[in-house]
C-alpha cells in the first residue's frame, strides 16, 4: 500500500535503514527497468540551470576520488559508484544538522543539507537518447512507524522517491526489497536486504535508490579478434587474460604526467563514455591514484583530442566488489554521523538516530559490445542505546495496578522474590 496518502500522519520515532544506489551500466539490449527520473518535482529545480547539474556533477566526482584513495591500495581491484554513495548520504545529509550536516555537506562537497541540484543532476543525467538510463528510489515505511513529512516530502520531491508500507521484521517484505533491488540492476546486484540484516523488527524505515545505464560502445570489438593476451599483476607476475583488439579507430587521447588518458565512448554521439588511465612504464597504479583528483581528472578530459590508435588491447572482464565505507568516510571527515548520541539527524527523528553502517556492493563487466556496471550502497541507521532506557526488572520491585481516569489504585505490592 502506497503510503503517500499518510505523508501527513508519519512521525518522527525511529531506527532506519537507509538503502542508496544502484547504478546499472549496460552493454546488452535487455529492457530497461522503470525509472523515477520524471517523478523528480520539476517546480523544484525549474530555475536550476544545466551550470547547476555540472557543478553537483564535480562535486560527486571529487566525494568519489576521495573516497576511491581511501579504498584503493593499488593490490586489490575497488570498483565504486560516486553517485550511487553520494546519493545515499545526501538522502541522511537531508535530516542532517548542526556538524553533523557540516560534516556531511563537506564530505559530499555540496553547499547544504538539502542541495536540490542533486535533483536537477540526475534529471539531466536521465535526458538522453543516446543510451538508456533510468532513476529510481523508493521507501518501505514500517507499519505504524511513521516519520517526519518534511523530510518525507523533500526526499520524495527530490528524489522522485515513492514510499510503500510494510512489516519490516518479515521475511516477505525484505524479498520485496531484494527484488525491487534485482530489478532495478538487471539482477546484477542481489541479497541486499540480507546484507543489511533485514528482516529487522528494530528497522522502521528503507530507503532505496537506483540508477540503471544501458549502452553499447560506439566502436564495437570483433569477438574474432578477442585472445589471450599477458597481464602483469601489482607483484611482477604475469597472467593470461582475455584480451579485445581494434586496430586504427580513432579516440580521445591524451598523454598526462604519469599516465596516458584514453576514451571510449558509448552511443552515436558519445556523450556517454568509459575514460581509461593506463599509467606509464615505470609509474604504479598506486602513484598515480595518489596524484590524481576531480580537479586532475577533470583537466585530463579537457584535454583529450581526437586521435589515431594503431592497436587498443583492452582486457574482457567480468568483476564483484563489496566494502563497508564506515571507517574510509569517518576519514573523510564524516564522523559525527556515525557518533550515537553526537549524530544531529533529528529532521528525520526527534531521537536524532546516527549512522551505523554504510556497505557498497558493485559488479563490472567490459565486453565486445559494451559495459556493464551496478551498484548499490546500504546503510543502516539507528537510535542510540543512550537515548533508549533500559529497565531490567532484576532485584526487589514495588508495583501498583490502577485506574487511569479515576487514579484509584486497584492493587498494590512490593516483591522481592518472583519465585513464591
Amino acid at each position: 500500500m502506497s503510503l503517500s496518502h499518510l505523508a501527513t500522519s508519519l512521525p518522527a520515532r525511529f531506527s532506519a535503514v537507509l538503502l542508496a544506489g544502484a547504478i546499472l551500466l549496460a552493454g546488452c539490449s535487455r529492457p530497461m527497468p522503470p525509472g523515477d527520473a520524471a517523478r523528480i518535482d520539476a517546480d523544484l529545480v525549474a530555475n536550476l540551470n544545466p551550470d547547476d547539474a555540472r557543478a553537483v556533477g564535480e562535486a560527486v566526482n571529487a566525494f568519489g576520488f576521495d573516497l576511491l584513495g581511501e579504498l584503493a591500495d593499488g593490490r586489490q581491484n575497488a570498483i565504486t559508484s560516486p553517485i550511487s554513495v553520494a546519493v545515499l548520504l545526501a538522502m541522511a545529509l537531508a535530516s542532517a544538522d548542526g556538524d553533523t550536516a557540516t560534516e556531511m555537506a563537506k564530505t559530499l562537497h555540496l553547499d547544504g543539507r538539502r542541495d536540490v541540484r542533486v535533483g536537477a543532476l540526475l534529471r539531466t543525467l536521465a535526458d538522453t537518447d543516446q543510451v538508456t538510463l533510468s532513476v529510481a528510489s523508493a521507501l518501505w515505511a514500517d507499519q505504524g512507524k511513521p516519520f517526519e513529512e518534511d523530510y518525507l516530502t523533500f526526499v520524495r520531491r527530490t528524489f522522485g522517491a515513492t514510499v510503500e508500507q510494510g512489516d519490516l521484521s518479515s521475511s516477505k517484505v525484505a524479498d520485496t526489497i531484494d527484488a525491487w533491488a534485482e530489478e532495478n540492476t538487471d539482477g546484477r546486484i542481489y541479497d541486499i536486504a540480507t546484507d543489511l540484516g533485514l528482516p529487522d523488527p528494530d528497522v522502521v524505515l528503507v530507503l532505496l535508490n537506483a540508477v540503471y545505464f544501458l549502452g553499447e560502445w560506439k566502436t564495437k570489438f570483433d569477438r574474432a579478434d578477442t585472445r589471450p593476451q599477458p597481464f602483469t599483476l601489482p607483484d611482477g607476475s604475469e597472467i593470461d587474460v582475455a584480451t579485445m583488439h581494434l586496430s586504427g579507430q580513432a579516440f580521445g587521447y591524451t598523454q598526462r604526467d604519469g599516465y596516458r588518458m584514453l576514451r571510449l565512448p558509448y552511443g552515436k554521439h558519445g556523450r556517454y563514455g568509459m575514460e581509461v588511465l593506463l599509467p606509464d612504464d615505470g609509474n604504479t597504479l598506486t602513484d598515480m591514484l595518489g596524484s590524481l583528483d576531480a580537479g586532475r581528472w577533470r583537466a585530463a578530459v579537457d584535454s583529450l583530442t581526437e586521435q589515431t590508435i594503431n592497436e587498443l588491447a583492452l582486457p574482457r572482464f567480468e568483476l564483484r566488489w563489496k566494502g563497508e565505507l564506515n571507517d574510509p568516510l569517518r576519514r573523510l571527515g564524516m564522523s559525527t554521523a556515525f557518533t550515537p548520541g553526537s549524530a544531529d539527524l533529528r529532521a528525520m527523528s526527534p531521537l536524532a538516530p546516527s549512522l551505523e553502517k554504510v556497505v557498497h556492493k558493485t559488479y563490472l563487466r567490459v565486453d565486445e559490445n559494451g559495459t556493464e556496471a551496478a551498484a548499490v550502497t546500504g546503510g543502516t541507521m539507528a537510535v542510540s542505546a543512550l537515548d533508549q532506557p533500559v529497565f531490567r526488572i532484576d532485584r526487589p520491585f514495588a508495583f501498583t495496578i490502577s485506574d487511569q481516569q479515576t487514579g484509584a489504585i486497584l492493587f498494590l505490592g512490593a516483591v522481592t522474590d518472583p519465585r513464591t
